[in-house]
């Protein structure tokens, strides 16, 4: 198997997702790729002052800044991407907004009328911490926000909204060093965008954006026949997850444990009503964000928790 690498640069960066995009790097089943990719918003520099304006790669920028597309030989509608999460390394700093847009939730929250407030981020990847600019520290927990394909249908689409063809913006904070998320390929080659890194995250990512941060990603690309389970799924540290994507929580919630009970009827011969009796003490239901126009929710089934 081959290892390749990919690094940022104006050839090798978009921020929409299109079909037509020409792949920047054509790869073999099974090869490994080196993935280094900006902040979303894709600054060439990192901030010294929250909110302060610094060159982007993409002017104009439509979604967030992405490293690709990546072609793998032999994908076509019909199999499915498996995408081997090896290891997540953020950058030195990063960045959150909150009350940046005017939207549903910062007008719940009494804050559409502003100011937005920013935290500015010193990351050190060794110790596994982050400490803002006020002195308080978190945990960090690298995932990247966006892994997705194209959807088949031609033209220019946002990165913002996930979507059940393709995945993208999934922002699903249990994505980390160790998994491996599943997407059903949508286009030949299957053209995989990486990018939107995040150092930590809660479950909702509610002030719509995460500690947002350059990230360094390396990934095994393979092609699978025959799926363990429908849908965008993943096989994680945490447990088997599946997801659900839709502008009503209900149908996003409903989605998501659709997806499980089909996996969990395979797993343990159960027809799918008693799946759903089994699934009731030992499935977490958890929003996977609350921040892109689309709800995520994911359905978890921790390792170990059935017998």
């Amino acid at each position: 198997m081959t290892a390749h690498e990919l690094d940022p640069t104006p050839e090798t960066t978009i921020d929409v997702f299109d079909r037509d995009t020409p792949a920047v790097l054509t790869v073999d089943p099974g090869d490994t790729v080196v993935v280094r990719s900006l902040d979303a918003s894709g600054h060439l520099e990192r901030q010294e002052t929250p909110g302060e304006q610094k060159p982007l790669m993409i002017t104009d920028r439509r979604g967030h800044c992405l490293t690709g597309p990546i072609a793998v030989r032999g994908a076509e509608p019909g199999n499915v991407l498996a995408v081997h999460l090896q290891s997540l390394r953020p950058g030195e700093w990063g960045w959150t907004g909150s009350a940046v847009k005017d939207n549903w939730l910062t007008r719940r929250l009494g804050l559409a009328d502003g100011p937005p407030s920013w935290l500015l981020w010193e990351l050190d990847a060794e110790k596994a911490l982050g400490t803002d600019n006020h002195g308080h520290t978190v945990a960090l927990n690298p995932f990247l926000g966006v892994t997705g394909l194209p959807p088949a249908e031609r033209g220019a689409h946002s990165t913002i909204p996930p979507r059940t063809a393709g995945g993208g913006n999934i922002d699903c904070r249990e994505l980390v060093a160790g998994s491996t998320l599943y997407l059903p390929v949508t286009v030949p080659g299957a053209n995989l965008l990486l990018g939107d890194g995040h150092a930590a995250q809660g479950d909702g990512e509610v002030s719509g954006t995460a500690i947002e941060c350059p990230m360094t990603t390396e990934v095994v690309l393979d092609l699978v026949e025959e799926p363990p389970a429908p849908g965008i799924h993943a096989v994680t540290p945490a447990g088997r997850i599946t997801f659900g994507f839709h502008t009503d929580l209900n149908e996003a919630m409903a989605d998501a444990l659709d997806a499980m009970l089909v996996w969990m009827t395979s797993l343990y011969d159960l027809d799918k009503a008693t799946a759903l009796a089994l699934a009731s003490p030992t499935v977490d239901l958890r929003v996977t964000q609350v921040a892109n126009q689309t709800w995520g929710v994911h359905a978890v089934l921790p390792h170990g928790a059935i017998g």
